[in-house]
């Protein structure tokens, strides 16, 4: 049976099988209609109090970003395709995507301009073998472009999973801008094998340098082999070598990113330094444990002469470690490592790695950014090498005799003139590397401890870029951390006088019209773009927005975005180059004391007056929300001849981030209300709010019609109530339930008190009745 009538009414539960609301619920109702829209504020945290997680300066919806401009989609796609292989090529102006049976060659400076499509789908007879394997036709079964290299200036290789039966090609890319074209050398297809997945979803890390591509991914359709391995170079040096086939080497590896890193200043010492996770079993325990690695082997190894035949002689790995410590000694670890960016310094030899982690607790979710330097990561593969002892095969330090040369050292003439390859290297160095392939110490932190953190968020970080950006005060490196919500943090970490790093949310940008998780970015210093890729497709960011911060030099000051300054009118791009004088910026302590001092509009805009009425017993929301999440929010009374007081939140008032909520008005809480915003040390006003008390008896006549001060007041306070109300039924909040209890509670016990006034009247009543009649007795009147 349909249920008809108002929540409550009697005709709208009879003869229904639904549950009849009782006394208490039917009350709530009553009061959910009383109360409006106000608890929407339940679901921000308090403006003051204790200290919080740091929080987005700003934060910006799809549509937000698609108004303003921030934000430019690619078009020209169908869907179901994943945008997750990028190469991006500044010097020729040229970006390539890899995707479900195609690939794009577009322009970066206008991605929707005459793009570029090259049809490569998987034969079909491949196709049908992948879905009588059991594999999804419409996920699985297809060409899924994972791998694109340049290869020269003319030629990019490529490889894609070809329905579970990977194969790679050479393509040619002539042309510039609109009269660019992409062309597949049929003649060059071979096996991808070793080179690209077979499962589009695995994760898989490569690298083309010198005309050899290294990659980490699984050998086979199970997945079960998987190895890192170096496979194509020039003719006649292609020597193909892989990882040992043993646990001890790499375990169920997810791999993550491969680099190509000079150690010195002799290029027979050059490396690629590769990142992955594993599974890892300690021999105090059966269980499996996911571990975070970073291992290397030389670029001149050509395996071994007579072990190790095709097989890494200098492979080494090491622990990284990405924890925050405990105070009672136990750390917290984010164990499952995500990604990885590299970004150069002044020293080529010494990049600075970032990580990107997250947890394998079943206890909390969160996500950590760690820093590390290279030095570092040296430091630990040239320390002892770790060794299986015991009968419960326990990792301990070895400190056995170390063969010659060091295992894990590159052959080279200026080292040892009679090594001049691997396969020069005796056998027992040879025997040591295969069962000693982990070092005994971990990799840590820079800082020791990660530069960024998300505990218990909706959402995971999966991608880092990071661009070093100039500023008046040095250089700061913004991080932009993709999650699978498909949601991007712009994240500045900032190392004070005292070595301690202070993390600075600028945004938080929902960067897809729906929410999937971010697969790949890329960043273009040169157009001042983040490229973006996911399961919804591919997007370009700005990587600014400087005009978001406000219109005055105090919020561009506090904004402490190294993309932007004061520009004496305006808050805008940070040139280095530019000799504006007016220019103001502080990154490192966002002061705008120290640097807005001598501007006209420090505090940018004027304070905003309103007038706002409100009935006695009925609860209103004073609202006052400042351009920055992560100012803090103070409230001030002064009522007629008293002092300014600051208000303190109680049972009946409570103060949020987006106001002020009085839960039960009272004829005293009329005056003068005062909002300021607190960022940092600096403290500014944002409204001034007069606050009129209406009685009840003023509101409504005795036919219903207005009447009091105004009709324009008794409006807005119909308009607020309406309007609240649709958000209130649509919240559902606990905390709703649990002041709906109270107040439930206290009518109850105001109703008993009317019953006992109401019983006490009538006693008293019938007393004076039977004293009255007692004295109209005839007796009484002298009969």
């Amino acid at each position: 049976m349909k249920a008809t009538g108002q929540p409550g009414s009697q005709d709208q539960w009879e003869g229904s099988s639904l549950h009849r609301p009782s006394q208490k619920e039917r009350f709530c109702w009553a009061e959910e209609v009383r109360t409006v829209l106000l608890w929407l504020l339940l679901v921000h945290l308090p403006a003051g109090g204790s200290a919080r997680e740091s929080v987005p300066r700003v934060q910006l919806s799809y549509k937000e970003l698609l108004h303003s401009g921030s934000v430019v989609p690619f078009v020209g796609f169908g869907g179901g395709m994943q945008f997750q292989t990028f190469l991006l090529d500044e010097e020729r102006s040229r970006l390539l995507l890899g995707v479900k049976d195609h690939i794009y060659l577009l322009d970066p400076d206008n991605i929707n301009k005459h793009p570029r499509k090259l049809s490569w789908p998987a034969p079909r007879d491949r196709v049908e073998m992948c879905i009588l394997a059991g594999k999804n036709p419409l996920t699985e079964c297809a060409n899924f472009v994972r791998v694109l290299h340049s290869y020269n200036r003319t030629h990019v290789y490529t490889c894609g999973t070809g329905a579970f039966q990977p194969t790679c090609a050479f393509l040619e890319v002539r042309g510039h801008k609109e009269d660019g074209w992409i062309q597949l050398i049929t003649s060059s297809m071979e096996s991808g094998r070793m080179k690209c997945p077979f499962d589009p979803r695995q994760p898989f890390a490569s690298v083309l340098t010198d005309q050899y591509l290294y990659a980490g991914t699984a050998s086979d359709f199970l997945g079960k082999d998987r190895a890192f391995g170096r496979s194509l170079g020039p003719p006649p040096d292609q020597h193909y070598i892989r990882t040992d086939i043993s646990e001890d080497w790499v375990n169920e590896a997810k791999f993550i990113a491969a680099h190509p890193i000079a150690d010195t200043y002799n290029p027979d010492d050059d490396k690629i330094y590769f990142f992955f996770r594993e599974a890892s079993r300690d021999g105090s325990t059966m269980d499996k444990a996911v571990l975070s690695r970073v291992a290397r082997v030389c670029k001149n190894d050509v395996g071994g002469l007579r072990s190790l035949t095709n097989k890494w002689t200098t492979f080494l790995k090491a622990r990284l470690v990405c924890s925050i410590p405990g105070t009672d000694g136990v750390d917290t670890h984010f164990d499952e490592l995500q990604d990885i960016f590299l970004v150069p310094s002044r020293d080529e030899r010494s990049p600075r790695v970032y990580g990107v982690f997250t947890t394998t607790s079943s206890i909390f979710k969160g996500s950590a950014v760690c820093l590390y330097n290279m030095e570092d990561i040296r430091a630990v593969f040239n320390g002892p090498y770790a060794h299986k002892e015991g009968p419960d095969h326990r990792w301990v330090e070895y400190e056995g005799r170390i063969p010659y040369p060091r295992p894990g050292t590159c052959p080279s003439r200026t080292y040892d003139p009679h090594i001049k390859t691997t396969k020069d290297f005796p056998d027992d160095a040879i025997s040591f590397i295969r069962t000693h392939p982990l070092m005994y110490h971990s990799v840590y932190p820079v800082t020791g401890r990660p530069i960024f953190t998300r505990v218990n968020t909706d959402y995971r970080l999966t991608q880092i870029a990071v661009d070093r950006v100039p500023a008046e005060d040095g250089h700061y490196a913004v991080m932009f951390l993709g999650t699978d919500a498909g949601s991007v943090l712009k994240v500045v970490s900032i190392t004070q006088e005292n070595w301690a790093t202070e993390e600075v949310v600028l945004e938080e940008l929902q960067v897809f019209k729906h929410p999937s998780p971010i697969l790949s970015m890329e960043i273009s210093s040169k157009q001042q773009q983040l490229f973006v890729g996911g399961g919804d497709g591919l997007v370009l960011v700005a990587l600014h927005r400087c005009h978001i911060y406000g219109q005055g030099c105090a919020e561009c000051c506090l904004a402490r975005d190294p993309y932007c300054a004061w520009d004496g009118s305006r808050c805008a791009r940070y040139i280095p180059a530019s000799k504006r004088r007016a220019r103001r910026q502080d990154i490192k302590h966002g002061d705008p004391f120290s640097h807005c001092w001598d501007t006209d509009d420090v505090l940018g805009n004027s304070v905003e007056e309103k007038v706002q009425y409100g009935m006695e017993s009925n609860s209103t929301f004073l609202e006052c929300v400042p351009k920055s999440q992560q100012a803090q929010i103070r409230w001030f009374i002064q009522r007629p001849g008293d002092l300014r007081q600051e208000i303190r939140p109680d049972e009946r008032i409570l103060v949020t981030e987006r106001g002020l909520l009085i839960r039960w008005l009272q004829r005293s809480d009329a005056g003068s209300y005062v909002c300021t915003a607190q960022d940092h040390s600096f403290t500014r006003t944002l409204l001034h709010l007069s606050l009129r008390v209406l009685e009840r008896g003023q509101l409504h006549g005795q036919h219903g019609g207005w009447r009091g001060p105004s009709d324009e007041g008794a409006g807005a306070v119909v308009g607020e109530a309406r309007q609240r109300y649709k958000a209130l039924r649509a919240l559902g909040s606990s905390s709703l339930d649990e002041y709906c209890d109270t107040l439930w509670h206290r009518e109850k016990k105001q109703r008993q008190r009317g019953k006992w006034k109401h019983v006490q009247e009538l006693r008293k009543s019938r007393n004076r009745r039977h004293h009255q009649g007692a004295s109209e007795t005839p007796a009484g009147r002298g009969y």
